[in-house]
């Protein structure tokens, strides 16, 4: 459920892929079995094409990754976190327009 340039983050490759990456990464948390996950994915596969090469994309199933859902107290389904930096710089929650995910990552993308 990934486009060509979305990743699929895990748990044992968190900190490698989002905490130490160069670029900013947006990390969507999803589940298969969630409705306004499914709604989003097209918007965050089309923002992974587009800011390709300035921006990591990826999503991560917390069904199968509690760890790293539960270390950044995700309750809801669909979050969107971006990370700069090792740090959350943005987060949202639920399915947002893709004019408000472009808004959002804006400023952090060069």
């Amino acid at each position: 459920m990934a486009g060509a340039n979305t990743l699929n983050f895990s748990d044992s490759a968190w900190d490698t892929e989002v905490l130490n990456s160069d670029k900013p990464v947006l990390v969507d948390f999803w589940a298969e079995w969630c409705g306004p996950c499914r709604m989003i994915a097209p918007t965050v596969d089309a923002v992974a094409d587009e800011y390709n090469g300035k921006l990591k994309v990826g999503k991560l199933n917390v069904d199968d990754n509690g760890g790293t859902a539960m270390r950044y107290n995700v309750r809801g389904i669909p979050t969107l976190l971006l990370f700069k930096g090792g740090q959350i710089v943005e987060q949202r929650v639920g399915a947002v327009s893709k004019s408000d995910l472009v808004k959002m990552l804006e400023p952090h993308v060069s």
